[in-house]
């Protein structure tokens, strides 16, 4: 069941939500526990939750004594390797309160790419959710490389999304809506709907680039959202701070209307099996 607007969020059978490194860690750790519980309130109405989680490396940064975002490929890798462990650490620390379970899934570009690939990852997702278990995603950093990436974890969100028929994704940010220019200029205005088919040529989302944790901002969430509309997925980009608000329906943040002439998505379908590779 495919949701037309913000109000269908609440009664929606399969949501992904994905969250940005900024949002989660440093200073902002804190955020883990709101999310969680805003998690665990729709997985209790029967929604089925997937979690795209950013944030391995920053979360690493300054166990590791780092002051930034490694600019080395290698330093990279290792900061995914510690930062994931501890982030998964919090997220299962905080889902006991209510009994759950996280599933780690690590993916690469390559792991959609391929066609055995994608039906196992998508395979392993149904069954977390089947089981009753919150699957976090997250780019498997650790190996993958500056020429086979996603790019960033919205565009992630939105291919995941589409792999596992879902039926609204939101992307969670740092400010409450998309706005036709930056915020911080003048004449600066919320973007309440953006209905299928714009374009959005007439806005100015400013740098992909939004602090030294992490890569993303108003552009690649659009363009995200585009994708994930073009695919007939409803979504809604906006703070948070307001995810509680943002899984209940309530009127906020910034809505891209589904393409209203997609066919049955493909993970409303029975997968065919296939071996392990």
């Amino acid at each position: 069941m495919s949701v037309h607007d913000r109000s269908g969020i609440a009664g929606a059978r399969r949501v992904v939500v994905k969250v940005g490194s900024s949002s989660i860690s440093g200073d902002n750790h804190h955020r883990i526990e709101s999310i969680v519980d805003a998690l665990a309130a729709a997985h209790a109405r029967g929604t089925q939750v997937v979690l795209v989680s950013s944030g391995a490396i920053a979360t690493a940064l300054p166990l590791l004594n780092l002051d930034g975002r490694p600019s080395d490929l290698a330093t990279q890798q290792a900061a995914a390797a510690v930062g994931q462990n501890v982030l998964m650490w919090r997220y299962q620390t905080t889902l006991e309160r209510y009994g759950l379970l996280a599933g780690q899934v690590l993916l690469t570009a390559g792991d959609l790419e391929n066609a055995a690939h994608r039906a196992n990852a998508r395979r392993a997702v149904d069954r977390l959710l089947g089981l009753g278990v919150l699957p976090i995603v997250n780019e498997n950093d650790t190996v993958a490389t500056h020429e086979i990436r996603f790019g960033d974890n919205d565009r992630l969100a939105a291919l995941v999304a589409e792999l596992i028929g879902a039926d609204a994704l939101i992307l969670l940010s740092d400010i409450a809506s998309l706005y036709t220019r930056p915020p911080s200029e003048p004449g600066a205005e919320a973007i309440h709907t953006v209905p299928y088919g714009d374009d959005l040529s007439r806005f100015e989302f400013g740098s992909v680039v939004v602090n030294s944790v992490g890569t993303g901002g108003a552009a690649t969430k659009a363009s995200a959202a585009r994708l994930a509309a073009a695919s007939g997925i409803g979504v809604l980009v906006t703070s948070a701070d307001l995810v509680e608000q943002a899984l209940s329906g309530d009127d906020i943040g910034t809505w891209f209307a589904p393409n209203p002439e997609t066919p049955p998505r493909v993970g409303t379908t029975p997968l065919p099996t296939v071996s392990s590779v």
